[in-house]
């Protein structure tokens, strides 16, 4: 079988040497560690607390950490896309999600809003994997209006309590420490305050893992807080400074969805491809009638658009100078081309794209969520159409 080759991500010339080499590292990385475990993994519904210790011996964590808290002082998304395309593309992205996750979402928060005492207690372990992040905003309740936050952190002396619930929390139940978004006053953007609850607090409790249409490899939980006594040297910033804080970070998350989508699809579209080619009916290859041929111009043309597209998101992101707006544009419509891409190229496969043993099939199951979470479409086109004066 002739395998297609469709242009790296690097040929786009965003990374230079040092990020090519850095890919070669984690593409071996995903060999070594994640291919043999992966199906276990994903029937146990998480990723074993070893994935996260190789990734840090590996150097696949939190980049920026400075030296003296066991990082590398670098300070270069593009480092962070590389782990996220090589997890998507491969099509183990349920595995890398866990990494994207502690580098791209928990990680800015532990590495900018931290004083010197916090970072020396958690960037070290981040940085080695030997402690695992996670960040609880979403609520029963309340999913993407964080003015709807009801969790409630009350202060008593130097501490705070904490008392409410978090569901659909990535990492939930492989979690030593969350940042936690609580509601400290009634108002409602000054209300809201990060503050860290470490794994093992008195009424920090963690609910079932949550059992999911896709990214099986990914815990994903339930949080109760009941009375938890948290210390004030715990919180993230000033009080009542979290929904900015928040508003703040989502560009990155956001950016990394994209990512993630551009190189899942690529991955899928490239192993679709091999496959019309090899497969036969009516003594010829799928891939040589019309409408496969078309479908596939189409989905290749586009994926090519996207991954121009976030490319430069990334390069605006490197330049500290992407948007809210931006970041929106890139995560709808990647995620939903995301989706697309799955659906026809399970289309293309026949009855065996609906077979587990084909990847097509985890990757239409896996793609789904791409268009909820990190905001919904519906969301992002709120926050593009506000930009325009709509």
């Amino acid at each position: 079988m002739t395998t297609h080759t469709r242009p790296h991500s690097s040929d786009h010339r965003i990374f230079d040497a040092d990020h090519d080499d850095f890919r070669n590292t984690v593409s071996a990385f995903i060999g070594r560690v994640v291919e043999p475990d992966f199906d276990r993994w994903e029937a146990d519904k998480r990723v074993d607390r070893r994935f996260f210790e190789e990734a840090g011996a590996a150097g696949l964590l939190l980049f920026p950490t400075p030296e003296r808290f066991g990082g590398a002082g670098i300070d270069d998304f593009r480092f962070n896309a590389v782990v996220d395309e090589e997890f998507a593309r491969s099509g183990f992205g349920s595995a890398g999600l866990g990494l994207a996750l502690q580098n791209d979402v928990v990680g800015p928060y532990l590495l900018d809003l931290t004083t010197d005492e916090q970072k020396q207690r958690w960037l070290p372990g981040l940085t080695d994997g030997s402690l695992i992040g996670a960040i609880a905003m979403t609520e029963p309740g309340t999913g993407s209006d964080l003015s709807g936050i009801r969790t409630r952190a009350v202060r008593d002396g130097d501490h705070y309590v904490i008392n409410g619930s978090k569901t659909f929390i990535s990492n939930g139940q492989n979690c030593d420490l969350v940042v936690v978004a609580a509601r400290t006053s009634d108002d409602t953007h000054k209300g809201l305050t990060l503050v860290v609850v470490e794994d093992g607090t008195p009424g920090f409790e963690k609910g079932r893992n949550l059992d999911k249409l896709g990214l099986h490899g990914q815990d994903t939980s339930e949080l109760a807080f009941t009375d938890v006594r948290v210390p004030i040297t715990n919180r993230l910033g000033d009080e009542g400074e979290g929904f900015y804080q928040l508003m703040r970070n989502l560009p990155q998350e956001r950016l990394s969805l994209a990512v993630t989508a551009v190189a899942a699809a690529e991955g899928t579209l490239t192993r679709t491809i091999d496959y019309v080619k090899d497969r036969k009916a009516f003594g010829q290859s799928i891939g040589s009638f019309q409408n496969s041929r078309f479908l596939l111009a189409e989905l290749e043309t586009e994926v090519d658009i996207a991954r121009v597209f976030v490319d430069h998101c990334v390069q605006l992101h490197v330049r500290k100078e992407l948007s809210p707006v931006q970041a929106a544009k890139a995560k709808w419509w990647t995620t939903e081309l995301q989706m697309r891409v799955a659906d026809r190229c399970l289309q293309l496969h026949g009855g065996y794209g609906y077979m587990k043993e084909y990847p097509v099939s985890r990757a239409f199951v896996d793609a789904r969520i791409q268009t909820i979470y990190g905001g919904t479409t519906e969301i992002m086109k709120e926050i593009i159409g506000r930009s325009i004066g709509l």
